[in-house]
């Protein structure tokens, strides 16, 4: 196994992201119940979207106390690759993997629609030219704006950490942030899909250029034993 999807309590991405990676893509991938260990083969894991834990207190503040995290934070600091989705995303903020917290959309409303991103020059695998300047991936959420404070914010933006932002705000995001990466550049999390943007039946095939940028060191380099750890 390469990927591993983790799978909590209200997930319901994690058979769309099953897919995407493993059918579409061809990357061996299983999902992995929360109260497992990572399996020693892990190569990269996802972070699907949902909604974990009923979002109970904070959307992601329950989830991040689960019995997987502690290999997932082992996992991160070994430089394993990880991607975290929507309710993904807001449970690795959670859990400090990332930088930053996902509150309430400023319209009050949850938005599930096909929003326009633009693509940020981030790193030599997440960039315009590698994935293209804008994409069209499904949102669906309704705590999806990104805050952080100011200073950390500079920090952000000046060291590259921006993957995506938004080309119309739909949720009131500081700076139009959609996704970020951590520092050293394996952790990433977004709130768009890209794994509902895979087929000709989605509404556009921009969530692969997305999806390969991720898989990319997996592909080209050996594993990250969690055994190791």
């Amino acid at each position: 196994m390469k990927v591993a999807i983790l799978q909590f309590p209200g997930s319901n991405c994690d058979w769309d992201a099953e897919h995407a990676i493993k059918d579409v893509l061809g990357v061996p991938a299983e999902r992995i119940w929360h109260k497992s260990p990572l399996p020693s083969e892990t190569e990269a894991v996802i972070v699907p979207g949902g909604f974990s834990f009923g979002d109970y207190l904070r959307c992601g503040a329950i989830a991040r106390f689960s019995p997987i995290m502690n290999d997932l934070k082992s996992f991160a600091e070994r430089g394993g690759q990880i991607l975290g989705i929507c309710n993904g995303f807001q449970i690795l903020c959670e859990a400090g993997l990332l930088p930053g917290a996902l509150i309430r959309n400023d319209c009050l409303e949850f938005r599930c629609v096909n929003q326009k991103v633009k693509v940020e020059d981030s790193n030599d695998r997440f960039n315009s030219d590698e994935i293209g300047k804008e994409l069209t991936l499904p949102i669906a959420h309704g705590e999806g704006n990104y805050r952080l404070k100011e200073d950390a914010l500079a920090q952000l933006e000046s060291n590259g950490q921006v993957l995506l932002r938004y080309l119309g705000n739909p949720n009131g995001s500081i700076n139009d942030i959609a996704g970020i990466r951590n520092e050293a550049g394996n952790v990433y999390g977004m709130m768009p899909h890209p794994e509902r943007a895979v087929e000709t039946y989605h509404p556009s095939l921009d969530g692969l250029p997305i999806l390969k940028a991720f898989l990319k060191p997996i592909l080209s380099s050996s594993s990250v034993e969690v055994s190791a750890l």
